[in-house]
């Protein structure tokens, strides 16, 4: 009785190892093709800079909200009509971002 359950306690122990083998192998294949596909994938440079609005300066960044508000404040001060002065205001914040390229754009 005892032999019996040796022999099927090794021929568990094989089957056991057999399997951890082929996992071992299985893993091993699944990290040289990580390895590989990260090296053949092309990588873009790293771009940050650590700050959040790299693109401007800070004194920049001021000088577009002080010459927005002073737009919005003349727009409020001479322009009688209310919707007239939303439209103009509304007008301004949608043509903002491309007057900022235009005009601070980066010349390299």
């Amino acid at each position: 009785m005892s032999k019996e359950r040796a022999r099927r306690r090794a021929v568990r122990l094989a089957e056991a190892e057999r399997k951890r083998a082929a996992r071992t192998r299985a893993v091993t294949r699944r990290q040289r093709r990580r390895v590989l596909l990260r090296r053949l994938t092309p990588r873009l440079p790293d771009r940050r800079t650590g700050r959040l609005f790299a693109r401007r300066s800070r004194g920049e960044r001021a000088g577009v909200v002080a010459l927005s508000f002073a737009a919005v404040t003349v727009i409020w001060l001479l322009v009688d009509d209310l919707a007239l002065r939303l439209g103009l205001i509304a007008l301004l914040l949608l043509v903002l971002p491309a007057v900022v390229v235009i005009a601070l754009g980066r010349r390299t």
